[in-house]
């Protein structure tokens, strides 16, 4: 599908067809969609089916006026998806003409710049805008490492009594989607490195401050990363070993049930059995055994107590 956006007053507005100075959102593109950007840009077909590969890395690419630009950014997967969160490639490419954004799947940094989460956007400063996606990009990777810190607070509380694997396969999980996002991160980094040293761009003061401002977020998102999946990671082995000290628990309490059971289980089995037996024809008889049952179960109760088993 194929947006076209112009901002107007600091604001993005939609247009029906291609003009200069736009901006193109070519959300999971069609091989004809691609075509037509290519022809209405000039931009090579090439440049613009490489984000469409999920294996993409993070880098740029510049040749005859044309810029390239891949960056991994966070996404959240559907809820029976193996895991919450996965990285994404997000294609930023631009010539003299105009600015254009390719990805296989919705991407919330391009849906939080169009719905005004970042102000002051104009399609005619194309190196503006692309440091603003940066930006956005790595504000996202901040936010949903949050959301996992709360999944993982919410997880932990189920888990002080669980007996399942099931909350300790979701903190796997997370665990797993937070070393997507600090593979993702560090590839950003390294590519944004680049940009800053390389110049690929003509950048004004403004422009470099804003960069500056990329680069420290960005870091900051790594350290956030490295410190939950450290956390992760060993609550992931305390909690390994919480889940087998209930289990453990539950087994002892259904032994000493099973023991406490089988006493007088036993007792009236003896005395049920069809053979001649002290007393078996005296009424009272009945009453003594049922008081040796629940007498050896009391001292063996008793005994469980004083041993300190449960």
């Amino acid at each position: 599908m194929l947006t076209y956006y112009r901002s107007v007053g600091g604001k993005l507005t939609t247009l029906e067809y291609y003009a200069d100075g736009c901006w193109i959102d070519a959300l999971a593109p069609s091989a004809e969609e691609l075509a037509r950007v290519a022809r209405e840009t000039g931009l090579d077909l090439d440049y613009l089916s490489y984000p469409l590969d999920p294996d993409e890395r993070s880098r740029f690419e510049r040749e005859d006026g044309q810029l390239l630009i891949i960056m991994q950014t966070s996404y959240r997967l559907a809820e029976d998806s193996d895991i919450p969160y996965d990285t994404v490639p997000l294609g930023i490419l631009h010539n003299d003409h105009c600015l254009v954004t390719v990805c296989s799947m919705p991407n919330p940094v391009v849906k939080d710049v169009v719905s005004g989460l970042v102000r002051q956007v104009s399609t005619a400063k194309k190196n503006r805008l692309t440091l603003q996606l940066f930006l956005r990009n790595a504000q996202r990777f901040l936010i949903d490492v949050r959301h996992i810190n709360k999944q993982v607070d919410r997880t932990e509380d189920k888990l002080e009594n669980s007996t399942r694997n099931q909350e300790l396969l979701e903190l796997l999980k997370l665990e797993k989607s937070l070393v997507y996002f600090m593979t993702g991160l560090r590839a950003n980094e390294a590519m944004m490195e680049r940009v800053k040293r390389d110049r690929i761009f003509e950048m004004y003061e403004e422009d470099q401050d804003l960069l500056d401002d990329v680069l420290i977020e960005n870091l900051q998102a790594i350290e956030m990363v490295g410190i939950a999946s450290n956390i992760l990671t060993s609550m992931a082995g305390a909690f390994a070993s919480i889940i087998s000290n209930n289990v453990n628990q539950v087994v002892k309490f259904l032994t000493i049930t099973t023991i406490l059971v089988a006493i007088p289980t036993l007792i009236t089995s003896i005395f049920g059995m069809n053979v001649p037996l002290p007393f078996e024809n005296q009424a009272w008889m009945t009453w003594v055994v049922l008081g040796v049952a629940v007498g050896l179960t009391a001292l063996a109760l008793w005994l469980f107590r004083r041993w300190d088993v449960f």
